[in-house]
């Protein structure tokens, strides 16, 4: 799978994830912050799925209807145990992570909202 990594991630998740042998590129090490916008674009564009912290990615999937690989965004976990938590819930719910759908991931629930 491939994943883009928001700058709000936990860098060190980058490599976590890397190591459980998805294909990440993680935000925070671009020279500039290209914005919301651009970097949902782009993560479609390369078919990858963006992890985020930030809500406002859903608004701008759900209420501008850009068109996305797939959004997990992480509500309150811990910095270090992010990866683990991505890498958890996409094992699990590996066929409902597609073009289109949001996956909200808390310690003790996941939410998911399928594609329209």
């Amino acid at each position: 799978m491939k994943i883009l990594l928001d700058s709000c991630v936990w860098g060190g998740a980058c490599k976590e994830l890397s190591g459980y042998g998805y294909d990440v590129v993680w935000a925070g090490n671009w020279s500039k912050d290209p914005g919301d916008k651009e970097i949902l674009q782009l993560a479609n564009k390369e078919n990858r799925v963006l992890i985020t912290l930030d809500k406002d990615f859903g608004e701008l999937a759900i209420l501008d209807k850009i068109p996305h690989a797939g959004i997990i965004r992480l509500v309150n976990l811990p910095a270090r145990k992010q990866a683990i938590y991505c890498h958890k819930v996409i094992e699990k719910y590996k066929e409902e992570i597609r073009p289109g759908a949001i996956i909200t991931v808390e310690q003790d629930r996941v939410r998911i909202r399928p594609p329209e």
